[in-house]
């Protein structure tokens, strides 16, 4: 059986869904900054991935064709399902205090931002599936 190339979900979409899952777990990150805004000695945790991704979209803009249609189509997903996050602690470098590293308000603009970007990561994908379903319904 031969492939059509036809996709269900295309590289916007598969984007979407690695976006979403890093931006989910950077919450996480900012959560726990943000609980430990009290522990002594506690360093933020940073996490980091913008350059890995630009990266892995890179390779994606470079297609590879098959010659025959015997050969195995080149997997776009394997460059973004490889993009691994960055994790950074950063120390106090205040001096001052109980080396606490974290600022509050800085942890609470970090967490606004990643919300914010999560948002229009699913008002993309909302978009995405609403094209699909108009285009499965028939145009209705």
């Amino acid at each position: 059986m031969s492939q059509t190339g036809v996709q269900l979900f295309d590289k916007n979409i598969q984007l979407l869904e690695k976006v979403l899952d890093l931006r989910s777990e950077r919450q996480m990150y900012i959560s726990s900054n943000i609980a430990n805004s009290q522990t002594p000695g506690y360093s933020p945790v940073r996490m980091k991935f913008q350059e890995n991704l630009n990266e892995a979209l890179g390779e994606l803009g470079i297609t590879m064709e098959t010659t025959d249609p015997n050969h195995f189509p080149a997997s776009d997903k394997d460059a973004l399902s490889q993009v691994e996050p960055e994790i950074i602690e950063e120390p106090d470098t205040s001096g001052i205090g109980d080396k606490n590293g974290v600022n509050i308000d800085q942890e609470m603009m970090y967490m606004a931002e990643n919300r914010i970007r999560y948002e229009a990561g699913v008002q993309m994908l909302k978009n995405k599936m609403g094209i699909l379903k108009y285009v499965v319904q028939g145009g209705r």
